[in-house]
């Protein structure tokens, strides 16, 4: 008989995601992190952000994917940038508004970071405010990805495909190309945060979800990254996140569904060997792409989507076509968090 598919076995994670804060200048429709203005007190400050940073390294982490909320958003966040530098591969994510060119500059100089993920939410102003909430943060943003990269910043461009913008992707990828930008991201929706309350008017069906990403064409030496078949990877077993507050939690978009500890408590590595953390990178799952696993080379896909359709983790991920099933992606069981 043959061995179950699992996924490879690290003692630590090659990397870590820091959602280094739940605040934003922007009061986005799809905001995972339902994020505020202003800080919480309860978040990590600094300086406790950079002890993390000294035991990850310490641990063997290498990398690091900084997000939000919105990390440029918080006055000290540059000072845990250059604690970082020299130290680990940084790519940070922003919505890019608050990059100006100074600040590009000092990204590039001081903080050392590797690349510049910047979230476009459509073509022009009307589809992407009309998503932020904030008239003008369009034009603020495009201004940030020409900053970045007259500053020598490797800068992608990442949406997130609702029913708000699928049926413009085609001049979002124009856009992307006409600025200079030659990797762009076009992300699944996860039913988390404000995005989860408006689930029904945002999500579209797998095959709508398909038919907008093959449908599109690239300019020659533009690179698309796309998590859907066959490209539905488990995530899991090479990463680690840790929230604002400091709480270990597997994955970003695992946010509202576990919570391994917190490092204000107990060690990381503590938290990367707790039963379910381990079970989830382990690829332990009840149905599994075959296609998508020669492609990542890892098994089971995305165990956020599995939970939040199925309630059970083992379940298999209703955004790939092979394990699907019937699952109609525009409908969110009701089940308590």
């Amino acid at each position: 008989m043959t061995a179950p598919p699992r996924n490879p076995v690290l003692e630590r994670p090659l990397k870590v995601t820091l959602s280094f804060t739940s605040s934003c200048n922007l009061r986005c429709r799809h905001c995972y992190a339902d994020c505020t203005a202003a800080a919480s007190a309860a978040e990590l400050p600094a300086a406790e952000w950079c002890g993390i940073l000294d035991r990850l390294e310490a641990d063997g982490v290498i990398g690091l994917y900084i997000e939000g909320g919105e990390p440029l958003h918080r006055a000290d966040f540059l000072d845990v940038l250059r604690h970082a530098a020299g130290r680990f591969h940084v790519q940070l994510r922003t919505n890019g508004t608050l990059v100006t060119p100074a600040l590009a500059a000092a990204l590039k100089a001081e903080c050392g970071i590797a690349t510049l993920l910047v979230d476009i939410m459509g073509p022009d102003a009307a589809t992407h405010d009309a998503a932020t909430g904030v008239a003008g943060s369009f034009d603020l943003a495009i201004a940030g990805i020409r900053a970045a990269l007259a500053a020598g910043i490797d800068t992608q461009m990442l949406t997130i495909m609702t029913r708000w913008n699928a049926a413009r992707l085609q001049d979002w990828v124009a856009l992307a190309a006409g600025l200079g930008v030659a990797t762009v991201g076009i992300l699944r929706p996860y039913p988390l945060g404000r995005l989860r309350q408006r689930w029904a008017e945002a999500s579209l069906s797998l095959e709508e979800m398909h038919a907008a990403l093959e449908a599109l064409r690239l300019p020659p030496g533009m690179r698309l990254m796309q998590s859907w078949h066959p490209n539905n990877g488990n995530c899991c077993w090479q990463t680690a996140a840790i929230d604002a507050f400091g709480n270990s939690i597997g994955c970003a978009y695992l946010r509202e569904y576990v919570n391994f500890g917190n490092l204000r408590e107990v060690g990381f590595l503590d938290t990367w060997a707790h039963p379910l953390h381990r079970q989830l990178r382990s690829g332990a799952v009840t149905e599994s792409c075959g296609d998508c696993a020669a492609t990542q080379g890892s098994h089971g896909g995305c165990r956020s989507t599995a939970f939040a359709f199925h309630g059970r983790w083992d379940a298999p991920d209703p955004f790939d076509r092979a394990t699907n099933h019937g699952v109609d992606l525009r409908v969110l069981p009701d089940r308590p968090l």
